[in-house]
């Protein structure tokens, strides 16, 4: 691919004339849906992160750094040595560190239910932590990841992007979606469109004609991780949303499912690696794009403060 010209989904994109830094706040965007997360902004001085979809990070310049933990050899994401890299993979739900010298890292997102794991592209499911820079997909995704960037911060609000054009812009290929029991679609529908429910398992499985224990079981089974630790991953996703509101943390806490401030800091510390008031600092001048009904309750919610 020409580094003067790329080309996403049939558009044809030349890099601006001004040639922005890196660290020019223009080049700071997020684009998510309920399934995946596009996110090229700032890092910031992140401790441990747990997340609970498949993450890919790449470099938009200089190479980032990478810890994951190694839990078969008993080590610690804090104990685990950091790995040069231009494109990482990190599997749901594996404590790691990542640090970037650039101003900016870029960060893809995609929801472990939405896709099948075995039919994930090679790079992805056999590489956790660095992608050897010798791998023939690592270049390609490097330059499909850069043009995405490129034309998410140009033309991101002239075209609706949908869960298939992204995939196949990002990986070059559909991915598979992942087979779920209908009765497990449907609370999991629900739970992505309105993460900040406070319905409990016992709820869902009334609702859907499992006694409590059976669903526990079946849900684990077809999504690959517990109700509860899914939940607390999508009110945690469901912060995204919120991240360039000028409002108090409190009412971001309450507006996202979250009990009281304490179990919000904490959880959101947990899963980013960063306090609420990082988080939201680093946020400030992000362009956030995409549609959802998560995003349209948010909007909401900031409409009603």
């Amino acid at each position: 691919m020409p580094a003067a010209l790329h080309t996403l989904q049939g558009i044809r994109i030349r890099p601006p004339a001004d040639d922005l830094p890196l660290s020019d706040r223009r080049n700071r965007v997020m684009w998510l849906n309920n399934d995946r997360v596009f996110y090229a902004g700032l890092l910031g001085a992140v401790s441990t992160r747990t997340m609970g979809g498949w993450l890919v990070y790449a470099s938009l310049g200089a190479p980032l750094r990478i810890a994951l933990e190694e839990a078969d050899a008993g080590i610690t994401a804090a104990d685990a040595p950091w790995q040069a890299a231009q494109l990482a993979v990190v599997p749901p739900w594996v404590p790691h560190r990542v640090a970037c010298d650039e101003r900016l890292i870029c960060s893809i997102t995609i929801e472990p239910e939405t896709v099948d794991e075995t039919a994930l592209p090679a790079w992805v499911r056999l590489h956790p932590g660095p992608v050897p820079a010798s791998h023939p997909d690592a270049l390609p995704m490097l330059q499909r990841v850069r043009a995405a960037h490129t034309w998410l911060r140009t033309q991101g609000r002239q075209v609706a992007w949908q869960t298939a054009c992204f995939d196949q812009a990002l990986f070059g290929q559909p991915l598979a979606p992942r087979q779920i029991d209908a009765r497990i679609a449907q609370v999991l529908d629900s739970m992505r469109d309105d993460p900040a429910q406070l319905t409990t398992a016992q709820d869902c499985a009334a609702r859907v004609g499992l006694s409590f224990s059976r669903f526990l079981h079946l849900f684990k089974a077809e999504v690959g991780t517990p109700f509860r630790s899914l939940r607390t991953w999508k009110r945690a996703r469901s912060l995204l949303h919120h991240v360039t509101r000028d409002t108090n943390l409190v009412h971001v806490a309450l507006d996202t499912g979250y009990p009281d401030s304490t179990h919000f800091s904490h959880s959101i510390r947990q899963v980013y690696g960063l306090k609420p008031r990082d988080l939201f600092a680093g946020s400030r001048q992000l362009t956030v794009l995409g549609d959802s009904p998560a995003a349209r309750a948010a909007a909401r919610a900031e409409a009603w403060r």
